[in-house]
């Protein structure tokens, strides 16, 4: 806990943002962290509560109340280090993670919860920035080589953890560069890459080694990483995109939101990208209410569009959560992003029946009104409209994973959502049908949030290291 009564004289303080006409210049971070004293009185509101369901409502486990508690005394580092023994990339976390942490807070009942993620935020930008984060290579070396499949969060925190156990350890990326989604799905107004390339110089120092251009069951056969290697780790992102099969679906200028993202992640990075899908002066109107569809009204807005619509099938969610109850369980209510306050109009209740156009181009959005009784939706006799579209993107979710081959080529069974099957607990956690070939992230659970992806790769890597070696000392 911090200051016993902290909760009651302090009022919870937001991170603050750059003004909006500002940010839109560019594709930078905006977000400006907690200061030394502003951390220290957000610390002293965590209270003494005798059940810190922060904690179990984070993914990870973070020992939440005491990192608040140092950081309240100033133990900057000390705090990190308890910060850093549940969560391999806080610097991840603390900026795109939704924060499930806080909805558990118990002051969240009835007051404002805890800002737990600007805490974190402020943590491990001020670990950086003092020197603090270091490599940590292991003391003795096993022998055993391990190869990862997937350079997202779950690849890169399976990684890191295996390395320091004394493991060999290669991670394969199909992409150019390291990171997975983390470089390439989400903008770099939210996650700004240089954090990635710095945790990956980390990992390299601690012994991991990285190869790019390499995909498992394309250009990399995978039988040929169980002839190489002692363990395979599955961990790749979910990457079909949910589709959309209306009439006019293909016009030129619909495309999935996973097409039009990483381009402009690229122009970031100093690439040159051939007929790179823009929203320059058009409107724009974006299909699915997620932090997808958030991701691609920022990135429109900041390319130029004329506009941003952003429709959602289901209906609008309540302004504020019934705390009495859903607490302390992730609430269901209308989150709106940054990217939202910088411009756009949001629809709710709507399903999309064509995209038209002429001479092969999309130009408009024929919709309908829904209505909604009992879970179940119609369409309202009489309420089809059009808006003009010049460019649509497709952010409706993900289906699964991409394991055409490779399912076969390891012997691997699915679940019933296309998945990698593998359990969570007990001898065989985290490992599939093939007894060399484990799972994390997507790959087995499907599409989910940063935090869930570092939680899988941390306990998949005790999973390997106790297969490996007979037990483990990995923390979970």
């Amino acid at each position: 806990m911090g200051k016993p009564t902290g909760f009651l004289e302090y009022q919870r303080l937001s991170e603050a943002y750059r003004p909006v006409a500002e940010r839109l210049k560019h594709f930078h971070e905006f977000i400006e962290a907690l200061a030394d004293e502003q951390a220290k009185l957000q610390g002293a509101r965590c209270m003494d509560c005798g059940i810190p369901f922060c904690s179990n409502g984070c993914p990870v486990n973070n020992i939440i109340p005491d990192w608040n508690d140092l950081t309240y005394r100033g133990r900057y580092r000390e705090a990190l280090e308890v910060l850093h023994s549940t969560n391999n990339f806080p610097e991840f976390t603390g900026r795109i993670c939704p924060a499930p942490c806080e909805a558990a807070c118990t002051l969240n009942i009835n007051d404002d919860a805890v800002g737990i993620k600007s805490i974190e935020h402020f943590l491990i930008d001020k670990g950086w920035a003092e020197g603090w984060v270091a490599a940590r290579p292991p003391q003795r070396r096993t022998g055993k080589r391990a190869a990862v499949a997937g350079s997202g969060p779950a690849g890169l925190a399976c990684a890191q953890q295996l390395a320091r156990a004394g493991h060999e350890v290669v991670v394969f990326e199909k992409n150019d560069r390291i990171g997975g989604l983390l470089r390439y799905g989400i903008p770099d107004f939210k996650l700004d890459k240089r954090l990635i390339d710095r945790r990956i110089e980390q990992m390299r120092a601690e012994g991991v080694a990285f190869r790019t251009g390499q995909e498992v069951g394309g250009n990399l056969p995978a039988e040929r990483l169980l002839r190489e290697f002692d363990a395979l780790v599955l961990s790749g992102g979910a990457q079909r995109p949910r589709d959309l099969p209306v009439p006019g679906r293909e016009l030129a200028g619909v495309h999935f939101a996973m097409e039009f993202l990483p381009q402009q992640n690229r122009v970031v990075a100093g690439d040159r990208v051939e007929g790179q899908i823009s929203a320059a002066g058009k409107h724009v109107v974006v299909i699915g209410g997620g932090d997808t569809g958030s991701d691609c009204v920022g990135t429109s807005n900041r390319q130029g569009a004329a506009s941003v619509t952003q429709l959602e099938l289901l209906p609008c969610p309540p302004a504020r959560e019934n705390k009495p109850l859903v607490w302390p369980d992730w609430p269901t209510k209308l989150r709106s992003s940054s990217s939202h306050e910088e411009g756009c109009m949001r629809d709710w209740s709507v399903a999309t029946k064509a995209f038209l156009g002429s001479q092969g181009r999309v130009e408009r959005v024929r919709a309908v009104r829904l209505e909604w009784k009992g879970g179940r939706m119609s369409e309202i006799a009489g309420s089809e409209f059009e808006l003009p579209a010049e460019l649509v993107l497709l952010a409706m979710g993900f289906l699964g994973p991409r394991l055409e081959g490779i399912a076969d080529e390891l012997g691997v069974e699915q679940d019933a959502r296309s998945n990698v099957k593998a359990a969570t607990d007990g001898p065989g956690a985290y490992r599939s049908s093939n007894p060399k070939v484990f799972a994390a992230g997507d790959m087995r659970r499907g599409q989910s949030l940063v935090v869930w992806a570092i939680r899988e790769g941390r306990q998949c890597a005790r999973a390997v290291d106790e297969f490996l070696m007979g037990s483990t000392l990995l923390p979970r």
